[in-house]
C-alpha cells in the first residue's frame, strides 16, 4: 500500500481499540445521524458487509428510514430496522455493541438514543465534537477525513491489509466518499481522497454504474418538486444569502420524501455572488428542518449550534420544532448577523449580495 493510503499514526490506536471491540462483539447495531446521508449510509452498509461476512449477526437501525437511494448497498443478510411500531427499539434485543457512524452527538440519533443504554459502543466520526457528545468505549473523530467513508476504509486496511475485501464493501465506500466531497468538489477533497478512490476503483468499483446509481436516476416527482422549489427560491438584496422554503403541503403535492431534497440546496448555493445559502423544510411534525451551505469565508457551524444544529464549517444542519415561518425568520436574523461580520471584516464578502 502506497505512503499515501497508510492509515495515518493518531488514527491507528482508537481504530485498534474499536477493532478489538468489534472483534469480541457477536451481535451488532449500527446507527447514523436523523437523514442519513451517503456517508452515513455508505459507511453503514460497508461495515455491515465486513462484520456480516465474519459471521457477525448485523442490524441497522436509524432514527428515520434509510434512505432508498442507498439501499443497494445494504448487503443481504443485514437487516434493516426502520423507525416505527417500535422496530428501532427491537433491533437492540439481545445486541452486545452499538456502531455510531458519522455522527458524535446524541440529539443527532434521536428516537434511538436508548439502543446505547448499557451497551458497549465504538463510535467513527469526521465531525468536529459536539456540545452532546456521545459516551463511546472506542472513539475516532478526525474532522482531518474527508468522510466517515475514510475513516471505515482505514478500520479495513488495518484489519486485512492488501487482502481481497468481501462484495459491495468498495462500492459503498465509493458512494460514503464521493457523495460527501461533491464529487471531490468540496474543500474537504484531498489528495488522499482521490488516491483511496483509485484504490477502491482498483478494488472494482465501476465509477460510470455508481454515477447512474447516485445521480442519474432522478424520479419524475422530483423534477416536478423541483419546479415548484425554484418558485420559492429568494435572495437577500443586501446580503450574500439565498434561501428556499418547502412548506409540507408542496411535499405531499408531488408525493416527495426526504430523499428527493438531495441537491435541492445547490441551487440557491450556485447562485453568482452567494455566500451563505439554507433550505427550509417544514416536517410531518410541523418543525422544521435547515440544511446550511457556505461558499466560503462563512462558517454556517457557527450558526447551527446556535439552534441546537451542528455539522461542519461549510454543511451544518438544524432541526427546530418551530414552524417554518417562525424558524426561518430567526435562522435568517442569525445567518445575516453572522454574514455582517464576514462582511465588516472584509473578508472576501460583497456588501450588497455579490462577492468581490
Amino acid at each position: 500500500m502506497s505512503d499515501t493510503l497508510a492509515v495515518p499514526s493518531s488514527r491507528r490506536e482508537p481504530l485498534e481499540r474499536i477493532l478489538a471491540l468489534l472483534g469480541a462483539a457477536q451481535r451488532i447495531v449500527l446507527t447514523t445521524h436523523v437523514n442519513a446521508d451517503g456517508d452515513g449510509a455508505g459507511s453503514e452498509a460497508a461495515l455491515a458487509a465486513w462484520l456480516a461476512a465474519r459471521g457477525k449477526e448485523v442490524r441497522i437501525a436509524n432514527p428515520t428510514a434509510f434512505p432508498e437511494l442507498y439501499r443497494y448497498l445494504v448487503p443481504a443478510g443485514v437487516a434493516l430496522y426502520d423507525p416505527g411500531e417500535g422496530r428501532s427499539a427491537a433491533a437492540g434485543e439481545g445486541a452486545d455493541l452499538v456502531a455510531v457512524l458519522d455522527t458524535s452527538e446524541g440529539r443527532r440519533i434521536g428516537r434511538i438514543s436508548g439502543l446505547l443504554d448499557g451497551r458497549r459502543v465504538v463510535l467513527l466520526d469526521h465531525h468536529p465534537p459536539g456540545e452532546n457528545g456521545i459516551r463511546a468505549d472506542a472513539a475516532l473523530q478526525d474532522p482531518a477525513a474527508c468522510a466517515t467513508g475514510e475513516l471505515i476504509f482505514d478500520l479495513l486496511s488495518m484489519a486485512q491489509g492488501d487482502a481481497p475485501w468481501d462484495e459491495g464493501i468498495a462500492r459503498a465506500l465509493y458512494a460514503a466518499i464521493v457523495t460527501d466531497t461533491g464529487s471531490f468538489r468540496f474543500s474537504n477533497t484531498t489528495p488522499r481522497s482521490h488516491a483511496i478512490a483509485a484504490e477502491l476503483l482498483r478494488r472494482g468499483v465501476d465509477p460510470e454504474a455508481e454515477y447512474r446509481r447516485l445521480y442519474g436516476r432522478v424520479p419524475y416527482r422530483r423534477i416536478q418538486l423541483l419546479r415548484a422549489v425554484l418558485d420559492r427560491l429568494e435572495v437577500d438584496p443586501e446580503l450574500p444569502i439565498a434561501w428556499i422554503s418547502i412548506p409540507r403541503s408542496v411535499m405531499a403535492e408531488h408525493e416527495a420524501g426526504a430523499d428527493d431534497m438531495e441537491g435541492l440546496i445547490d441551487y440557491a448555493r450556485d447562485i453568482e455572488g452567494t455566500e451563505v445559502a439554507l433550505l427550509f423544510r417544514e416536517t410531518v411534525e410541523g418543525g422544521t428542518k435547515i440544511s446550511l451551505r457556505s461558499n466560503g469565508a462563512v462558517d454556517v457551524n457557527v450558526i447551527a449550534r446556535q439552534f441546537g444544529g451542528g455539522g461542519h464549517v461549510k454543511a451544518s444542519g438544524i432541526l427546530m420544532g418551530a414552524a417554518l415561518e417562525s424558524a426561518r425568520a430567526q435562522v435568517l436574523e442569525a445567518t445575516r448577523l453572522v454574514v455582517r461580520k464576514v462582511v465588516s471584516a472584509g473578508r472576501g464578502v460583497g456588501t450588497e449580495g455579490r462577492a468581490l
